[in-house]
C-alpha cells in the first residue's frame, strides 16, 4: 500500500531537529530541576513554539556564569497547547536520548555543584538601584556585553530596585556581591539607603557604586553615607565598566 504524501512530509518535518535554549536565573536553579526532573530522563520546557509529538530537540541549559552551554539531545513525547491551559503554560514534554549524552550531563552537574573553574565563571550577584528603567537597562547590558571581553573569568547576575525600601528589602533577603544606586530615589533615598547598608554588620563591607545628575552636592551625601564610588549622569558605558573593574581589583580571590 502507498504512503500519503502529506503524511511523509509531516513526519519528515517532525523529526527534523530544533534547538531549544533554556537559560535559569542561576547555578542552583540548574542543579534543583537536574535533581528533580532532568536525572529521570526527561523534563518539561515552557515554550510558545509549538511542536509535533516525535520532534528531535538539542536542548542548551544554560545560566550566568556558565562558560558552556550544557547540551542534550531529546525527543517531543507529549505538549501542551494553548487552547486547553494559559499561554504562559504552554510547551513540550521532552525525553532525553539514550547514551553517553546523559552521563555527561550527569557529571558536568556534578562540576557545577563543586562551582568548578573549569565550568563556571565566577559570578559577580549586582543590586541595581534605579527608578529609570532606561538607565538600570544601561547598566546591565553594558555589564553583560563586556563579560568576554573585558571580565572573561566573571560572569554578572543582576537585581533590580525601583526605590530604596525595595532595595533594603532585598538586601536583606539575598546576598549581593556589590550595589549601583541611584542618589535620588523614592520612598527612600540613596544615601539613606547607603547609611543602613554601613550600619549592618552582615552588609557593612559591600562595595556601593552611587550615581547620580545631582553634581557636586548628590556626590558628598553619597560618599559622606559611605558610597566607595561616584558616578555623574549621564554615564557612559566605559565609565561603568572601569569602575567595576577598580570594585573587582579590590576584592579578595574567591
Amino acid at each position: 500500500m502507498g504512503e500519503d504524501p502529506q503524511g511523509a512530509e509531516k513526519r519528515r518535518h517532525a523529526r527534523e531537529a530544533v534547538t531549544l535554549v533554556v537559560e535559569y536565573e542561576g547555578a542552583d536553579d540548574l542543579v534543583s530541576d537536574y535533581t528533580d526532573n532532568l536525572s529521570s530522563g526527561g523534563t518539561f520546557v515552557h515554550t510558545p513554539r509549538e511542536f509535533d509529538v516525535g520532534t528531535i530537540v538539542h536542548l542548551a541549559l544554560s545560566f550566568p556564569g556558565l562558560i558552556q552551554p550544557l547540551r542534550i539531545d531529546g525527543e517531543v513525547r507529549w505538549r501542551r497547547d494553548a487552547d486547553s491551559v494559559g499561554v504562559d503554560e504552554r510547551g513540550v514534554g521532552i525525553e532525553f536520548v539514550e547514551g553517553t549524552a546523559r552521563d555527561h550531563l550527569r557529571d558536568l552537574i556534578h562540576r557545577i555543584t563543586a562551582r568548578d573553574p573549569g565550568v563556571v565563571s565566577r559570578l559577580m550577584r549586582v543590586l541595581v538601584v534605579e527608578d529609570n528603567p532606561h538607565v538600570a537597562q544601561l547598566i546591565r547590558d553594558g555589564l553583560r556585553g563586556s563579560e568576554k571581553k573585558t571580565f572573561q573569568d566573571m560572569a554578572f547576575n543582576f537585581r533590580t530596585a525601583n526605590n530604596g525600601s525595595e532595595a533594603l528589602e532585598l538586601l536583606h533577603a539575598e546576598t549581593f556581591d556589590a550595589l549601583i544606586i541611584d542618589v535620588y530615589l523614592p520612598v527612600l533615598d540613596g544615601p539613606s539607603v547607603i547609611r543602613q547598608v554601613r550600619a549592618d554588620a552582615r552588609l557593612k563591607d559591600l562595595p556601593v557604586i552611587a550615581v547620580s545628575a545631582g553634581g557636586e552636592s548628590a556626590r558628598t551625601d553619597a560618599r559622606t553615607a559611605g558610597a566607595n564610588f561616584f558616578l555623574h549622569k549621564p554615564m557612559r558605558l566605559r565609565q561603568i565598566i572601569d569602575t567595576m573593574r577598580q570594585l573587582l581589583a579590590s576584592l579578595p580571590p574567591p
